[in-house]
């Protein structure tokens, strides 16, 4: 998500819209009763359906949050772009929404059920059996992975922006981090809150700004460009309200979903390599060059898994919003044509 920013409004949002998916079967084993899925659609499908975008949700992201890509890298005119929100984000089935509550060992929802939910999408809803491309952004890179893992033969292309196919040690360290601000909150009881975890909130806006960002942002002053005083005005007024509209048990349901991240796992096979060898999508993977979660070691080192993958990074001192660019033209510019060069075949 870009924080310190805003954006004017659309003049024709297009309206959220749920599909009713029943009781769905886990992929843990357990079951998420009465499921919805929530998304947008930007543009028309073609004729013989071929122009289908998938652009699965970020970490905290709500579609107005990142639908600021259709025109600027994903053109509707060309595309039908479907954005959809993970579950757990507090606009598909989510803890707030009536879902599952975080048990003991976390929530139960993966990546895989992402998957399955959107794959009922497409076939039910669009009649599509393979879209054109699978574009995400962090936790949506995620998913676009776990779609090329999972569904090699109906992933034509998947473009992989500052993330990974595996969550790192270092990465998880983050996560964890996250969510020890919130259940160390007094108002934590183990499985819910009991009121508003306000310091846990601020604690965890302060963690997420220092990874967000990068040292060379911070080093040069561009909190300050942005009309903050100080680094902790800039926690204050931008990172913290960011998360504070947020249900708290959102935020740790994705966290788990991102921590559990595994291609390998949700494919039942014994390493990331034997995964990610059975990709048969274009690939295209995008690292942003001073991002502290998915460093461009990391995301090169999964490119090198995937046959013909193409790997590219973006320079920015953004950090890992670098892959979210909506007041940066040139990495927009930068996107869009990895995007076109990916779909010229």
């Amino acid at each position: 998500m870009s924080l310190g920013t805003s954006t004017p409004p659309r003049e024709t949002t297009p309206a959220d819209r749920l599909l009713q998916l029943g009781d769905l079967e886990l992929h843990s084993g357990g079951v998420l009763p009465g499921a919805t899925l929530s998304y947008r659609v930007y543009g028309s499908l073609n004729s013989d359906r071929s122009n289908l975008v998938l652009y699965p949700s970020s970490y905290g992201a709500w579609p107005d949050d990142i639908d600021w890509l259709v025109g600027p890298i994903l053109d509707p005119q060309r595309w039908c772009v479907v954005l959809v929100s993970q579950f757990g984000n507090g606009r598909s089935t989510s803890p707030s929404t009536g879902g599952p509550a975080i048990g003991t060992t976390g929530w139960p929802v993966s990546h895989s059920d992402n998957i399955t939910a959107q794959r009922r999408l497409l076939d039910t809803v669009f009649q599509v059996e393979s879209p054109a491309l699978i574009y995400g952004w962090s936790m949506g890179a995620q998913q676009a992975y776990h779609w090329a893992v999972l569904e090699p033969e109906r992933t034509q292309r998947i473009c992989c922006v500052c993330g990974t196919a595996l969550t790192t040690p270092h990465n998880r360290l983050f996560l964890l981090s996250l969510r020890q601000a919130l259940t160390g909150d007094p108002s934590w009881d183990g499985h819910s809150f009991r009121v508003t975890p306000h310091q846990g909130l601020r604690s965890f806006a302060l963690i997420y700004a220092s990874w967000a960002a990068s040292q060379p942002f911070y080093r040069r002053g561009a909190h300050q460009a942005l009309g903050y005083a100080s680094v902790e005005d800039y926690v204050e007024r931008s990172w913290l309200p960011a998360y504070q509209r947020h249900d708290p048990r959102d935020l740790l349901a994705m966290l788990d979903v991102w921590l559990a991240n595994d291609v390998a796992a949700a494919a039942g096979v014994a390493d990331l390599a034997t995964a990610l060898g059975r990709v048969r999508a274009r690939t295209s993977v995008i690292a942003g060059r001073h991002d502290l979660y998915f460093p461009p070691e990391d995301c090169a080192a999964e490119a090198a898994l995937i046959a013909g993958a193409r790997f590219t990074v973006l320079e920015s001192d953004l950090g890992h919003r670098a892959g979210n660019p909506r007041t940066d033209p040139m990495l927009q510019a930068q996107l869009r044509a990895e995007v076109e060069l990916l779909c010229a075949s």
